[in-house]
């Protein structure tokens, strides 16, 4: 899906959420490829020539998430939880590791040994940062998330530094060495989050949700 169109849906679920009109929402998508800039980001700055960034086409957007620039694409699993943490200890800091520990959890039940690194949000494995963390919150009700490489274009991470670091980004496909869909990963965070979140899941079509959130 085109971020902007995400965002929309993202912003209008939230609204709903903020009034009481929906449950917890977890949205997940693959995105068409942009980048994304949140508020701590300095001026674009790219580590290829503007003959490939010219080349590449690829949008960049300021959002209000934390944190600074970032690469969405297809091949990578995006996870938009819109939660009210009035439910959930209204507590930022700890909802933010539990969405690095879903992401963890996923990981390692794909063999893939992960972790946090203290001072630096996301999850990391030894060859390098796996997933990235932005979130906003307002009124207590979250929106933006996490995204999880499942099998992402290297080409087009490593035009930037991502979030603003000096780091390599890795994708599961790499470490597994072999295809894997973003489909079967999101079962498995889907699974992860609502148990650490105590959600019971109902899964949801889209044009549902759009339905009600356009009305």
């Amino acid at each position: 899906m085109e971020y902007g169109r995400a965002l929309g849906i993202q912003r209008r679920v939230h609204a709903l959420r903020v009034e009481g009109g929906l449950p917890d929402v977890l949205l997940t998508v693959e995105h068409d490829p942009v980048f994304t800039r949140g508020r701590s980001a300095g001026p674009v700055e790219y580590l290829v020539s503007a003959e490939d960034v010219d080349r590449a086409a690829i949008p960049v957007i300021d959002v209000e998430r934390g944190g600074d620039m970032t690469y969405h694409g297809p091949g990578q699993l995006v996870a938009y939880p819109i939660v009210d943490l009035r439910c959930h200890g209204r507590d930022v800091k700890r909802y933010v590791g539990t969405l690095e520990g879903a992401a963890i959890d996923t990981l390692r039940g794909f063999g893939i040994d992960a972790g946090p690194r203290a001072g630096f949000p996301g999850v990391w494995v030894q060859e390098g940062k796996i997933a990235s963390v932005g979130i906003y919150v307002k009124e207590w009700v979250t929106r933006h998330g996490l995204a999880l490489n499942v099998n992402v274009d290297p080409a087009h991470f490593g035009m930037i530094n991502p979030c603003g670091l000096p780091v390599k980004t890795v994708s599961m496909s790499e470490l597994l060495a072999r295809p894997i869909g973003v489909g079967e990963v999101e079962e498995a965070f889907a699974a992860n989050l609502a148990r650490l979140l105590d959600w019971r899941l109902e899964r949801r079509a889209l044009a549902d949700l759009e339905e009600r959130v356009c009305a």
